[in-house]
């Protein structure tokens, strides 16, 4: 070797880089100015040669260290643009740009504000993106992993080699960055950490967009930016759409288990093949929204995505980022809302996710009392770390940004909210108060909400949250969390027991029925009927049904009625509309042929008209959150397991009067209350025949009379069918003055528009037999008057 040179080399800082222990490659690797010249040094595990060329020269560089350690020193001031070309054993040679030869591109600012927890937009910064720089296109990796000795991009590229990429790390905030040149969507690629253990392993990258199939455990490069959207017209309506005032009825749905193309677990439709066969039933049902189960990727079919490891990633058993941009984009296009389901309540501890991600506790809490739950052998995240709640908010800002998504529906916020949440006294630690609050966790939510609503583009975050912690869905500027809506799980899980019981008993439970208005606008509710009462041994909701096949149909619908009449939001998992039998299993299809047999047919067709009604209506949404919009008619027949109310919309909107029967008695004649003087009009009978009923029914519009009955002073005589609800519309008789008023005003500025008409006519000539025949009419006339009123003296 030159004295000079060797002069030149700094051997620690080599052996560093031969060790793989270098975190600032760049101080050394790469080319550097010095007085002597342009000195070039290179690390190429396994190369048997490197040479610098530089337009047409080629400069053989000296392998200063038997690792794969190359440099050379060229007499120059400036540094020139060059390429190595790499000898390998097998004789073959390789032409590479030097990847240490391009700038950092993360500024100090961007990671700064990500230090402080509130990049925004971290998703754009951290992963891997392509990108061109100084004219040469690749990918730029970037990673945060503060407490790792040394991190690399490993992938295809480089032969799975840490050692040949390791990347940069910005000090301050522990963002390590690398810019790789060549690189293109669809590369594989993991980070290679070592720790300060000297323990070296490969991690996917957190802020990946797309992921190898399981069991593949790769990250992989994708384009978000090329896809063309279509749904501008959705997105503008969303900005501008208040969905408290809006039919707001989900359907929940698993995508590998919706439909498959066979009965393969392993087998899936594609995200654009599976499209439209959603949208046709969705659409063909009513419902205005689907609810996804996680399809941010994960590692366990048997988890339904609630062990996330990429909360940036759609999963790739249906396809890739650019197909699910489409299956979004087609949903809006039919005019269906898009929600997600999303997990930041905890991770799974699988080697090559977040867990001890850079050889500590990075992610997660390192006291198993804060960082992980007994019951589900999952991590919690530790939301007092600013860089793992700007993780978290990113991740939710980032479906509703690339993928346009219309919500994101928070699992299990009951588990971050309670510190002791699933735990024994003596395994959880208490805040700083000595309560059981997470107070870390509550600022994030409040956190995520107000960033969220910031946006204003009219996406919702709803809350699955199971207790009555105060103010869910409350302003964050009175003390609220600031969630859209919450899942009613109260009368979820009271509403079952009650339908679960034989009708014969229901009475000694009837408070199970009524309860739920007790709270019903403490929150903004949905109510859901979701995938979590049909698995693990509940049974299929037909099969909680007591009694005999028909009974079973007969208190479904009935059930789905009384759902539909009370007040909140709606949800209800897939399957259960056509009232499958079989519990829900993600290794199956939905049993769609059982749509082949009447009763369940029926079924979906009184689904159908069922969710007609309910969007037709104003008074069925436009107050469900309004004590004003609803009233009790009867609530306390027990002994009769009778229940009826109104709802109401604004003043222009029809009412409609509900009364459900819980009992397979029938009743004729039965004396119902209602709200005012008037008519009352059956519109729809779950008991109907076209439903599978018996078709008891009240075919004629019932006039109210002024008998008192349950506390109001009008009343009607009604049929009411067995295990049914039956819904009326309501006109009073001062509604119905109004209609005749305004029909006479109709008809009579049609009759003056007549007589105009007329009079601007002019008068046609008559023949002398016409003019005859009109002389002869009006000589006659007296007499059939004197006939009329002959006939009125004889009947007074």
């Amino acid at each position: 070797m030159d004295g000079v040179m060797y002069q030149m080399m700094n051997w620690p800082e080599i052996e560093a880089v031969v060790y793989s222990e270098h975190d600032k490659p760049k101080q050394i690797l790469g080319a550097h100015v010095h007085p002597e010249g342009v000195l070039i040094q290179a690390f190429f595990p396994d190369a048997t040669g490197v040479s610098v060329v530089t337009g047409n020269k080629k400069t053989e560089m000296e392998q200063v260290d038997p690792a794969g350690f190359f440099a050379c020193l060229l007499p120059r001031t400036t540094v020139p643009s060059y390429t190595y070309e790499v000898s390998y054993p097998d004789g073959s040679k390789v032409k590479e740009k030097d990847i240490y030869s391009f700038p950092d591109v993360l500024s100090e600012d961007e990671l700064d504000l990500f230090s402080k927890g509130i990049n925004y937009r971290i998703y754009d910064i951290l992963g891997a993106h392509e990108r061109e720089i100084n004219g040469v296109k690749g990918v730029l990796f970037a990673v945060w992993a503060p407490c790792a000795i040394r991190v690399s991009v490993a992938g295809e590229f480089n032969n799975w080699d840490g050692r040949r990429a390791p990347m940069q790390r910005h000090s301050d905030s522990g963002v390590f960055e690398l810019f790789i040149p060549g690189i293109t969507a669809g590369a594989l690629y993991k980070y290679e950490i070592k720790s300060r253990g000297g323990l070296t392993y490969y991690k996917a990258d957190p802020y990946a967009n797309a992921a190898e199939l399981r069991p593949g455990t790769a990250s992989v490069v994708a384009d978000l930016d090329s896809y063309a959207w279509k749904d501008k017209e959705w997105m503008d309506k969303r900005k501008t759409t208040d969905y408290d005032k809006e039919p707001f009825f989900v359907y929940e749905m698993h995508l590998g288990s919706f439909k498959k193309p066979d009965e393969n677990k392993d087998s899936f439709y594609n995200y654009r093949e599976i499209a439209p066969l959603v949208a046709e039933h969705v659409k063909k049902t009513g419902y205005t929204h689907i609810e996804l189960m996680p399809v941010m990727e994960h590692p366990f079919d048997g988890s339904w995505g609630y062990q996330v490891t990429g909360y940036y990633a759609p999963t790739a058993r249906y396809g890739t980022p650019e197909d699910f941009m489409y299956f979004v984009d087609y949903m809006h296009k039919k005019g269906i809302g898009v929600i997600l389901d999303w997990v930041p309540a905890h991770f799974p501890k699988d080697a090559f996710g977040l867990s001890n991600f850079d050889g500590t506790c990075l992610y997660e809490h390192k006291d198993k009392r804060k960082g992980e739950h007994p019951h589900w052998g999952t991590l919690i995240f530790n939301y007092g770390r600013p860089q793992v709640k700007n993780f978290l908010i990113g991740s939710a800002l980032f479906w509703t940004d690339k993928y346009h998504v219309d919500g994101i529906r928070m699992d299990a916020v009951a588990s971050m909210l309670y510190l002791d949440y699933g735990r024994n006294p003596g395994e959880w630690i208490p805040n700083v108060y000595g309560g059981n609050e997470n107070l870390e966790a509550m600022e994030f939510i409040k956190h995520l909400n107000s960033i969220y609503k910031q946006r204003k583009d009219g996406a919702l975050i709803i809350a699955e949250e199971s207790t009555a912690w105060p103010k869910i869905t409350g302003d964050l500027n009175d003390g609220g969390l600031g969630f859209d809506f919450k899942w009613n799980m109260g009368w979820m899980n009271d509403f079952t027991e009650y339908m679960k019981q034989d009708p014969l008993f229901r009475k000694g439970c009837h408070g199970a029925l009524t309860f739920s208005m007790m709270y019903a606008y403490s929150e903004k509710f949905i109510l859901a009927l979701s995938h979590d009462e049909v698995v693990h041994g509940k049974g299929s909701l037909i099969n909680k049904m007591p009694g005999y096949e028909t009974d079973k149909f007969a208190n479904l619908r009935a059930a789905y009625g009384f759902m539909l009449g009370h007040p909140g939001k709606k949800l209800l998992f897939m399957g259960q509309d056509f009232a499958q039998k079989r519990e829900w299993s993600e290794e199956r299809s939905l049993d769609w042929n059982l749509l082949e047999e009447p009763l369940h047919a029926k079924m979906l067709h009184f689904m159908q008209e069922l969710l007609k009604l309910y969007r037709k209506y104003p008074c069925m949404y436009i107050k469900d959150f309004e004590p004003e919009g609803f009233e009790w008619m009867s609530c306390q027949d027990a002994d009769h397991s009778i229940v009826s109310f109104v709802r109401r919309g604004g003043s222009d909107d029809k009412q409609l009067l509900f009364i459900c029967n819980f009992t397979p008695v029938s009743y004729e004649a039965r004396p119902q209350a209602v709200p005012y003087a008037g008519s009352f009009k059956e519109i729809l009978n779950s008991d109907a025949e076209e439903f599978g009923g018996t078709g008891v029914s009240n075919p004629k519009a019932i006039r109210s009379k002024a008998v008192p009955f349950d506390g109001k002073d009008n009343s009607i005589l009604v049929n009411i069918p067995p295990l049914s609800v039956i819904v009326f519309t309501c006109t009073s008789d001062e509604e119905k003055k109004a209609e005749k008023a305004e029909k006479a005003e109709k008809a009579g500025k049609a009759a003056g528009s007549a007589k105009k008409e007329t009079v601007k006519k002019p008068a046609a000539k008559k023949s002398a037999k016409e003019t005859a025949g009109d002389i002869s009419a009006t000589a006659k006339k007296p007499a059939a008057k004197k006939t009329a009123v002959k006939k009125t003296a004889a009947k007074s």
